[in-house]
């Protein structure tokens, strides 16, 4: 008796969009919140470390680079995640 087939997982460009426009979207989609809670928490921990320690002409970007840069990781990482579901149940076993 065989296994019914794995139910379909969320398209990778869908779970980028979730992922770019709200931070932890995408890993939550995905069922991994606790994987997208912790990219959350250390994006608000470095970019209120980097706001602390920048100089006060630094622009925007510049005073949250730690955050700014973690939400860059964060974004990859849950397409990353989605793009190897979606390529596994896409590909028949051998």
């Amino acid at each position: 008796m065989q296994d019914p087939p794995p139910p379909k997982p969320p398209h990778p460009y869908a779970v980028l969009g979730a992922a770019a426009v709200l931070p932890a979207s995408g890993h939550v989609w995905l069922g991994q919140a606790q994987r997208g809670l912790t990219f959350l928490f250390f994006m608000l921990v470095l970019g209120a470390l980097t706001a602390h320690f920048a100089p006060p002409q630094a622009s925007f970007i510049g005073r949250h680079a730690g955050g700014v840069f973690v939400y860059a990781l964060s974004v990859l990482d849950a397409y990353k995640l989605a793009r190897v579901r979606w390529e596994t149940w896409r590909t028949p076993p051998i």
